[in-house]
Parts: structure tokens; C-alpha cells; sequence
């Protein structure tokens, strides 16, 4: 089952954490995010513990160790995650890279924003207080 406002960031960069978890606190502060260093690290936290369950898994491309394409095949090859929306949270945006990501299961594509009001534009649609309520 999945746990309402939770979210698991998998980013290796580290601004880029504290930049989303800010934008995200502005927005709903009942929203609980999880972060993960690169995909290998994000795979071990969601299968390590079988009760969790994010509403949300916004998933960075470009990563070392393991690329976010890799670990997205890996997420919906478990049947346990595989129903979790996965969303692509990228400095790039080549078409090419949309289409795999959507092809390969991500429910959404999201390219970096420059500003943080731009992002907390964005977050909304995902978790927007009245939404969460319906």
C-alpha cells in the first residue's frame, strides 16, 4: 500500500536535493521525502524494507554507479514496486531520453527548473494539498 506524502528523490547531486525537498516543504509540509545518493542506493532503501512505499519516485538520468534508466528498469522488474509512478526529474531534455524513459515505464518526465518557484509550479500537480485530501 502505498504511504501518502512520501516521496523517494534519487539525485546525486546534492543541491538538487535540498533545492526539490525546499520546493516541496513550501508547498505541503505534511509531504515526507526520502533521498538517495544514486540508483544503487535508492533500489537498497525501497527493497530493504517491504512497508515502504513512496507516492512518488522522482528519478534522476544521469548518475555513477547506476544510470536512471538502470534503476527504472530495475523498480518496475519488481513486482512489489513496479506500481509505484516513477517520475523522471532531469537536467536534460532530448527527445530521445523522454521517449525511453516513457517507453521503459516512467509516468512522467519532469526537466530541471531554474527557479524554485518553476518547480514548486510542477511539484503541485503531484502533491497539491487538496488533492491530497480527495
Amino acid at each position: 500500500m502505498r504511504q501518502k506524502n512520501t516521496c523517494l528523490l534519487i539525485d546525486d547531486d546534492k543541491d538538487d536535493q535540498e533545492i526539490f525537498k525546499l520546493a516541496l516543504q513550501d508547498i505541503n509540509q505534511d509531504v515526507v521525502c526520502f533521498t538517495a545518493d544514486d540508483g544503487v542506493e535508492g533500489l537498497r532503501l525501497l527493497q530493504s524494507d517491504q512497508n515502504f512505499f513512496p507516492s512518488y519516485i522522482f528519478l534522476d538520468l544521469n548518475m555513477p554507479r547506476m544510470t536512471g534508466k538502470d534503476c527504472l528498469c530495475e523498480i518496475k522488474k519488481d513486482a512489489r514496486l513496479a506500481g509505484i509512478p516513477v517520475v523522471i526529474y532531469s537536467t536534460s531534455s532530448d527527445p530521445k531520453d523522454i521517449s525511453d524513459s516513457k517507453r521503459l515505464g516512467a509516468s512522467d518526465y519532469v526537466v530541471k527548473q531554474f527557479s524554485i518557484s518553476s518547480l514548486k509550479t510542477i511539484l503541485e500537480q503531484y502533491f497539491n494539498e487538496e488533492k491530497q485530501m480527495a
